[in-house]
């Protein structure tokens, strides 16, 4: 559900960007207060996960479109919505400067859509008023799925309504709301399961970490996460340097819904103004656009089908550079964020 920016106006991306870019500096100053330094690291691998994780679309069956994890319930159950929040923007940054997965005008609702509804809203109010201490596995699927249905369906509904105060009549908002809402109903469904079995193997692994989250007290000194750690750590490597190949070539919720209505995946772009500016910035800044290695071929003929699998080295590199990327950013943010509190005190 990543935007690009021909989906919206210059005054509704910066009202977006205004809007995010105030909750990061919300979330940042609620960690200052209680960020605990083996977060840090857990953090970063978390973040590298998702990022290798929202690379492989899977296939939503007799539809023709396909998604990919969202992320952000998992990281607001296993590192709080604060953490969560900084996380999930961070991956959203990395993708859409250096990889152009979602516009530059574009990121500040796309880290709307994402972080927002599952960190503040569903987690909250879905999530965590269905799992209490020591809830079984039973009962964490079911507020898996709940809270991350509920969170697609904000961000889908959101979506529909930047593009409405956008002006691109080309996506009627009933039209394009009947197409969104439905397809993203079921991305919810299959990412729910997926969320689950992430937060049920945290829960058997390693239960100190939730119980710490949803005490809102630091870990125990002679809690070791390592292990945890490593393991992320290495499914993010796996993830975006193999799996990868046989992610879905079916188009994404997102893109589905705009081309079952304008019969295209992609809008018109002004050929001047912000948009293209910013364009033309991304152009530069993204080293491996769309995930993959550059390419020098510039000729009109028409494009190949893609393969499946998508055996690419484009793809293997975009995988593991993006989730050292992602780790050191928020090693950077983490720091930074420690150095205000040390300051502050």
């Amino acid at each position: 559900m990543h935007m690009s920016d021909a989906l919206l106006s210059p005054a509704v991306g910066a009202t977006f960007w205004a809007g995010s870019l105030a909750v990061i500096a919300f979330s940042a100053k609620k960690l200052k207060e209680n960020l605990d330094e083996k977060m840090i690291p857990l953090m970063g691998v978390l973040g590298a996960f998702i990022f290798a994780a929202q690379m492989i679309n899977f296939t939503i069956p007799g539809t023709g479109s396909s998604g990919h994890l969202g992320g952000g319930m998992i990281l607001a159950v296993i590192l709080g919505p604060h953490a969560g929040f900084i996380v999930i923007s961070s991956v959203l940054t990395i993708q859409s400067l250096f990889f152009a997965d979602g516009g530059i005008l574009a990121l500040g609702s796309n880290i709307w859509n994402l972080g927002i509804y599952p960190c503040y809203i569903a987690y909250p109010l879905i999530y965590r008023t269905i799992v209490k201490e020591s809830s079984s596995s039973k009962r964490i699927v079911i507020a898996s799925i709940a809270s991350v249905v509920l969170g697609l369906q904000f961000g889908a509904i959101s979506v529909v309504l930047q593009t409405l105060l956008s002006g691109k009549s080309e996506l009627p908002f009933s039209t394009f709301a009947y197409m969104m809402l439905p397809i993203h109903l079921a991305i919810g469904l299959l990412e729910g399961f997926i969320t689950a079995g992430v937060i049920n193997y945290i829960r058997v692994a390693k239960p100190e970490i939730l119980e710490s989250v949803s005490s809102s007290k630091p870990f125990s000194p002679d809690i070791s996460i390592k292990k945890i750690i490593l393991f992320f750590l290495l499914i993010a490597v796996i993830t975006g340097g193999l799996m990868s190949w046989f992610a879905s070539t079916y188009p994404d919720g997102l893109e589905w819904s705009i081309e079952k209505i304008s019969g295209s995946s992609a809008l018109h772009e002004d050929d001047k103004g912000v948009a293209q500016s910013l364009k033309k910035l991304q152009e530069k800044t993204a080293i491996l656009p769309d995930y993959n290695f550059k390419s020098d071929d510039h000729s009109s003929g028409p494009e190949s089908p893609e393969q499946w699998p998508n055996v690419s080295p484009g793809t293997s590199v975009s995988g593991v550079l993006g989730a050292i990327m992602v780790i050191c950013l928020i090693f950077v943010l983490g720091i930074g964020i420690k150095a205000l509190r040390k300051k502050k005190n």
